[in-house]
Order: C-alpha cells, then sequence, then structure tokens
C-alpha cells in the first residue's frame, strides 16, 4: 500500500498551516465557521478541502501543495485554488488533481 494514501488528511491542520482562522477559511469556501468546525470533526463527510488535500499530497510534498494552492495557473485561467474554492469550484480543482494522480495532467 502507497504509503502517502495512508496519510489522513485533516482540515483543520490544513487551515492552521495556511494560517487561516475558522472565519477565513469559511469565507473562502463560502461556508459557515461553524460548517467547517463540523467538518473538521467528522470523517467520512464527503468534505472538498479533505480530497483536495489527499489528492494534492499524492502529487506535491507538503510545501508544494502549499504553492499548489496559492500559485495562479494557466489550467484554472490564472487563478489560484484558493480562488476556484472561495466560489466553490472545488470540483473543477479535484478533477486537475485527480489527472495529475492518473498521469494525465492538463
Amino acid at each position: 500500500m502507497n504509503a502517502v494514501r495512508d496519510i489522513k488528511i485533516n482540515p483543520q491542520k490544513i487551515r492552521q498551516f495556511l494560517h487561516l482562522s475558522r472565519e477565513a477559511m469559511g469565507r473562502i469556501l463560502r461556508v459557515s465557521a461553524k460548517t467547517l468546525e463540523c467538518w473538521e470533526k467528522l470523517d467520512g463527510v464527503r468534505n472538498p478541502i479533505r480530497e483536495i488535500g489527499e489528492l494534492a499530497l499524492l502529487v506535491y510534498t507538503p510545501e508544494g501543495v502549499a504553492a499548489f494552492l496559492a500559485t495562479p495557473l494557466a489550467e484554472f485561467h490564472g487563478r489560484t485554488v484558493l480562488d476556484l474554492m472561495s466560489v466553490r469550484e472545488c470540483d473543477t480543482v479535484i478533477a486537475a488533481l485527480a489527472a495529475d494522480v492518473e498521469g494525465l495532467g492538463y
């Protein structure tokens, strides 16, 4: 089994790694701080932050994930992953990462 796939992504750790409060991350994701708190506590619920984090770690180092989240990319029409997340386009990011994991890339 791939050791990277065994890593559990904790949305709270991602938020803290980015030095964001729940309120700030909630604004980016357009959810309340309370919803974000629930996401951070629950397992088994579809969680776009967790999905993006898990896929990103299959492609990038932790430092690379941070750069991926904040760097404007041509495949996202000059927007960052955080920009896409702020307008609820997490599925676009997940699809791009899944293509990278499968070796299809953009």
